[in-house]
């Protein structure tokens, strides 16, 4: 399967990992309305990633290109000339990029190098994981400009480090350091440097790739579902999960294998 060339993005297959690396140092990888688009467009090509075994893209990573930012945010200069109507179709152009990421089949990873900023850390917001380099920052400073989050930054930081967290961030617009975002539970990891940042988001997507494609998928659907649900409506949630899994050959073949006290070979289906 081609992904594509992108005049705004770097698409590269690094073993069972597709990293992915938005490629506007010029702009500190700000995104600007055509980065959005090579995304949307991105985002709609692995959207037809199925899960089987034998597909050999198992997770994807995004980062930024360059030393010292990831995404510094959306784009303020392009901003500056839109009106309402405009900046409700910048935002939701970007609210079905962070969707579609969010039901991928696969894990994904923001190996974040630096700036994530406003929609940057809205970006790494929609992914699965978040692991930093030691000089990362992390912030939603849209109140600096009279503006609010508009890439789903309001739902998802809230998920992510909890509701009073999350209005303190907001509401002051400060920025904070990776290990300050480790401490709130807002990345998973934190690394010495961005040759370490990716080589631990490479060596997680091979981890990942050895179990069962079908359980990976499922599941992420429903942490997906759970999130926004009671503990009841959870629970039942949880259990259609739990029942789909039992109708998979991975599940028929990962049982076995475990009495047999042998290493599976998931099919993927």
């Amino acid at each position: 399967m081609e992904f594509g060339t992108y005049e705004t993005l770097l698409v590269e297959q690094r073993g069972s990992a597709l990293l992915v690396s938005i490629n506007q140092p010029a702009s500190m990888n700000a995104l600007a309305a055509a980065v959005v688009e090579d995304l949307h467009v991105l985002t709609g090509v692995l959207s037809r990633i199925g899960v089987d075994a034998h597909w050999p893209v198992r997770g994807v990573i995004i980062t930024g290109v360059g030393e010292k930012s990831f995404v510094a945010g959306a784009n303020i200069v392009e901003m500056n000339d839109m009106d309402p109507a405009a900046a409700l179709a910048y935002g939701k152009r970007m609210h079905s990029v962070t969707l579609a990421l969010e039901s991928l089949p696969i894990p994904v990873i923001a190996a974040v190098n630096g700036f994530a900023l406003g929609g940057g850390c809205e970006l790494a917001l929609a992914c699965d994981f978040i692991y930093a380099s030691a000089t990362a920052s992390f912030g939603q400073p849209e109140v600096n400009l009279g503006l609010v989050p508009g890439f789903g930054g309001s739902v998802r930081l809230q998920q992510r480090v909890g509701i009073s967290m999350a209005r303190e961030l907001i509401f002051t617009g400060r920025r904070i350091k990776s290990a300050e975002a480790l401490r709130i539970g807002l990345v998973n990891r934190v690394l010495e440097d961005n040759a370490a940042l990716l080589t631990a988001a490479e060596e997680t997507i091979n981890e990942i790739a050895s179990k069962a494609p079908t359980a990976v998928a499922n599941v992420k659907d429903a942490l997906n579902e759970i999130a926004g649900l009671n503990v009841v409506d959870g629970l039942e949630a949880e259990a259609r999960s739990f029942v789909k899994a039992f109708e998979t050959q991975d599940s028929v073949i990962g049982r076995a294998a475990f009495v047999a006290k042998s290493v599976p070979d998931f099919p993927g289906n």
